[in-house]
């Protein structure tokens, strides 16, 4: 009787090492990181065990960890001491994120600083664009995304990653870029972005819970495929550089189909619910923490994802130093 012996090449430690397929290396992590106003903040998230909270005069610490440890990029959100109905301290001269980008990239030149372009954490109401009676205004939203993405490139930020899904986003801020003279600055879209249960912990860090309704008529449903591609397409063809998947985990279908028709470097973002998943279980002892999350994230490379944007990053490149 013949038969296949796969098991041929899983005989050892090595053997398995030699036929390897997919590989996770530390240049494929970004780190999130907060930055809050004030002074000796570091404050831990409660539903996020090991994501802090900074002020500003934690950042030079913080930086010189995460070079310590061989990550080279970060993105970067901010909390603002000050809301309001157009979230216009998203795109203050010196704004929180503005601030920590410029302390970054002057003392930490060697970091690609990715700075997340959004209003949801600026705004009183908490959603992702102006708000005219209980609707968001897409067209009107637009003029204030583009204006916090130049005030971001100009703080020194070497990649804009507007998160907010309205229609036309990537156009937008590509024309008042390159208006502004940073035709050389690329745009890392969140192109394929869910209306997902998983962000929970991240509003928690951000404070950036809407204060009414939800977020469906503008996140996409997590039942469709189709309208990924949809959105994908639309945002290449506006300028897009790179495109984010998120979540991650249950839309690794998603980034498969997404890399096998694209050519575009392609993200996954392990949002902070799957993040505060891996660390509860682990905590309770459910499950191993170093092997389930490298597992996952792996699975995510073998998907098709270029980069992941992931809280465990810091663990991941200590663990990959092992």
């Amino acid at each position: 009787m013949m038969f296949q012996r796969h098991r041929r090449l899983r005989s050892s430690e090595s053997m398995r090492a030699l036929v390897r397929e997919t590989y996770l290396h530390k240049e494929d992590l970004i780190y999130p990181i907060f930055f809050v106003e004030g002074e000796k903040v570091k404050k831990e998230v409660a539903s996020m065990p090991g994501v802090f909270q900074l002020s500003l005069d934690y950042l030079e610490e913080e930086m010189r960890s995460i070079v310590e440890l061989g990550i080279r990029s970060v993105i970067v959100f901010g909390v603002p001491d000050h809301k309001d109905e157009e979230g216009t301290s998203a795109f203050e001269q010196n704004g929180i994120v503005q601030r920590a980008i410029q302390r970054i990239k002057a003392g930490f030149p060697e970091l690609t600083v990715i700075a997340d372009t959004c209003l949801c954490q600026y705004t009183t109401h908490g959603h992702c664009g102006v708000v005219r009676g209980n609707e968001i205004a897409n067209d009107e939203s637009l003029a204030l995304l583009a204006k916090t993405a130049v005030s971001q490139a100009e703080a020194g930020a070497d990649i804009i990653a507007p998160s907010n899904m309205m229609d036309g986003f990537v156009i937008a801020i590509r024309t008042a870029l390159d208006e502004a003279g940073f035709a050389h600055i690329p745009i890392m879209s969140y192109a394929v972005k869910y209306s997902s249960s998983f962000y929970g912990p991240f509003r928690d860090a951000a404070h950036g819970a809407p204060q009414f309704g939800d977020r469906k008529t503008y996140q996409m449903d997590p039942a469709n495929r189709l309208e990924a591609l949809r959105e994908a397409e639309s945002d290449i063809a506006e300028g897009a550089d790179f495109l984010i998947v998120k979540p991650a985990l249950s839309y690794l279908d998603i980034i498969r189909e997404l890399k096998d028709r694209y050519p575009l470097p392609l993200v996954a973002y392990n949002v902070s619910g799957e993040y505060s998943m891996m660390k509860a279980a682990s905590q309770n002892g459910w499950i191993d923490e170093k092997g389930a999350v490298m597992e996952a994230l792996t699975g995510m490379k073998r998907a098709g994802a270029d980069l992941i944007i992931t809280y465990h990053a810091k663990d991941v490149a200590r663990w990959l130093s092992e």
